[in-house]
């Protein structure tokens, strides 16, 4: 499946690379509407009450540069699964390319195709409406429903993103609060009624860089990958606090942070990220 994604002004930034939160948006146009939205299966989920939410996501920006006043083409994939331990996956692969340029002026390697980015996304089926103990789906027995051939290993722990990548070295002694808590509104949510996944891309790397900062080791720095894991969503009118540990990549140079994000309540986290930054 491909598809032309077009880029808004804020997806590029001032050096010509996009931004981690702008690689999503290829599922729409190749995935969700262009092989998804009007499937038989599709259909009969819906009718089940049954979507697809998203629970992890893998992103890597590359160097670029691209202009704003362009797109980029995306090749995707998809596949649906059944786990081992009995849920059941959507599982979306895509590639973004575009041609290197600038937004104003011209660019080495000027026109030559590139990779821009790439999207991992995985979903569980789940009936997010359903009351409480209902939600989980385990079958699909009903008529329409798509047939699942393929079984997979069970979804690592969410606890195994905070792991320092091999080679790494800590900045800190442990994970520290950051100093900031976030107030989600309704401006942060969609309509599955929480916070949009895509959020907490941007909480996340707002917060390293405060953390760069205290460290002495500056804000001038772009997240390039993301390992996300979303245990449980947030709604409007909840406060929350980025819980995070810095650490410098192997070779010294580039930095990286481990972290949550909980409630103030202080219970178990509902997200949990690793973040790559540039040298």
């Amino acid at each position: 499946m491909t598809a032309p994604v077009p880029l808004r002004f804020e997806d590029v930034t001032q050096d010509g690379r996009l931004v981690l939160e702008a690689l999503p948006n290829a599922l729409a146009p190749t995935v969700w509407r262009g092989k998804l939205s009007e499937t038989d299966a599709a259909r009969a989920l819906r009718r089940q009450g049954i979507i697809p939410i998203l629970t992890r996501l893998r992103l890597l920006g590359t160097e670029g540069p691209f202009s704003s006043s362009a797109h980029v083409d995306a090749e995707a994939c998809v596949r649906m699964a059944r786990t081992e331990d009995g849920r059941f996956v959507l599982e979306m692969w895509a590639d973004l390319y575009g041609n290197i340029g600038r937004t104003y002026g011209t660019a080495e390697r000027d026109g030559q195709r590139a990779l821009a980015g790439r999207v991992f996304a995985e979903h569980v089926l789940t009936r997010p409406f359903a009351p409480a103990g209902q939600r989980r789906v385990t079958d699909l027995d009903f008529d329409g429903a798509p047939a699942v051939a393929t079984t997979r290993a069970a979804m690592p722990s969410f606890e195994s993103i905070m792991a320092l990548p091999e080679g790494a070295t800590p900045l800190e002694p442990c994970a520290a609060p950051d100093e900031v808590p976030i107030a989600f509104g309704v401006v942060h949510t969609d309509s599955n009624k929480h916070v949009n996944s895509l959020v907490y891309l941007r909480v996340f790397e707002e917060a390293a860089l405060r953390r760069f900062v205290s460290l002495g080791r500056g804000s001038s720095r772009l997240a390039r990958t993301i390992d996300i894991a979303y245990r449980k969503p947030s709604f409007a009118g909840d406060v929350a606090r980025v819980v995070q540990q810095a650490f410098t990549a192997p070779g010294g140079r580039a930095l990286g942070v481990v972290a949550t994000l909980a409630d103030a309540r202080g219970a178990r986290p509902h997200t949990f990220a690793r973040l790559g930054f540039d040298a």
